[in-house]
């Protein structure tokens, strides 16, 4: 999924380096650039598409039919390859880039006809906006009632990136206008509505937690013990049974097989990036299915670990030292941690097991 959002973004920062360097004293680096953005740019409306219906799906990877979504991609990356006797007119595709911007350029810029960029690329934006709009009112997650966690970032995501799609359409309005300063104004307004939406973000930032940025509430008892921070979780996640369930042996299938509960750094966005799903997904199977908090579900395997590694390693180590080995960077934290889970402190536990 982050991948897919990646892509959109690179493909608008490239199409701002273009412009720029059309616009300044390094034309010679334009036409390199332009080869390398040209199978972005092609699949970034697949990737708009993939990335909401999978957001309203539940799905965290691609299904292997719908890596045929970047065919043209593909197409656009054979189209650009600097093929022998291929020579392309690059000054007149950077007046038409400068004029008509880049989603109507008539001149050939690769092995295809023309008409693979100036028809292709607009039929691609179109058909996926389409598309994309289409499964988001079948399926009503835009409904208030529908109560879908992820609502609000999909409404303003939807919107802004609609929004800069049909903003590439505007030269056909402008086609047969002088336009000496119009190219300036539409920029300014660009850079304005950027402006805008980066104040928005900045005041609300919650908005993205657990699709851009991570949510983070720091349990103030952790930091004086020098334990990791404790993650919030108390989001509401719409989640199919099959898939929380899934989710649970994903999560405990890492922490037996990989065991890195070992690592005093782990934390829950390590879980969650190791998963390749979003941190509150971890949070809300945690909470509602296993029934523990982060923070407590680690701390059982660091002593489960311990339990099993210190009868072997007494009479060379201090308890301490073996808790450290088993994930602990606080003493305090362990011993808390161990009479949580067993309801002694060490030295009595393993005394009374002696006994026993």
């Amino acid at each position: 999924m982050n991948r897919l959002l990646a892509v959109l973004f690179f493909t608008r920062f490239g199409q701002i380096l273009i412009s720029l360097l059309i616009h300044s004293d390094q034309q010679h680096l334009y036409p390199t650039l332009y080869q390398v953005f040209t199978p972005i740019s092609y699949a970034a409306p697949a990737c708009f598409y993939l990335y909401v219906s999978s957001f309203i799906q539940g799905n965290s990877r691609l299904l292997k039919f719908q890596w045929m979504h970047f065919i043209p991609a593909c197409l656009a990356l054979i189209h650009v390859f600097p093929w022998p006797l291929n020579e392309i007119n690059w000054p007149v595709v950077a007046d038409q880039v400068e004029r008509n911007k880049q989603l109507f350029i008539t001149e050939r810029t690769g092995l295809f006809p023309a008409l693979f960029y100036y028809l292709g690329r607009p039929v691609l934006i179109v058909g996926y906006l389409i598309a994309t709009w289409y499964v988001v009112l079948k399926s009503r997650i835009l409904d208030s009632k529908a109560g879908h966690s992820g609502r609000n970032w999909l409404s303003f995501f939807l919107k802004t990136a609609t929004f800069f799609q049909l903003t590439g359409f505007l030269p056909l309005l402008l086609w047969n206008v002088e336009k000496p300063g119009i190219n300036t104004v539409l920029m300014i307004l660009n850079c304005m509505i950027l402006l805008v939406i980066l104040i928005f973000v900045l005041h609300q930032p919650k908005l993205f937690y657990g699709y851009l940025f991570v949510s983070v509430d720091l349990d103030m008892e952790a930091i004086k013990s020098h334990a990791p921070p404790v993650l919030n979780s108390a989001k509401k996640v719409s989640l199919l049974p099959d898939q929380l369930i899934s989710y649970s042996n994903s999560m405990k299938e890492v922490m037996e097989m990989k065991r890195p509960y070992l690592l005093e750094s782990f934390q829950i966005v390590d879980l969650a990036g190791e998963l390749n799903i979003p941190v509150h997904h971890c949070s809300f199977v945690l909470n509602n299915l296993i029934g523990k908090n982060f923070r407590d579900w680690i701390n059982e395997y660091r002593i489960n670990s311990f339990m099993e590694q210190y009868p072997l390693k007494a009479e060379r180590m201090t308890i301490e030292s073996v808790a450290h080995e088993c994930g602990f960077k606080s003493i305090a934290t362990f011993y808390n941690a161990f009479k949580k889970e067993t309801g002694l402190m060490p030295t009595a536990y393993f005394s009374r097991k002696k006994v026993s």
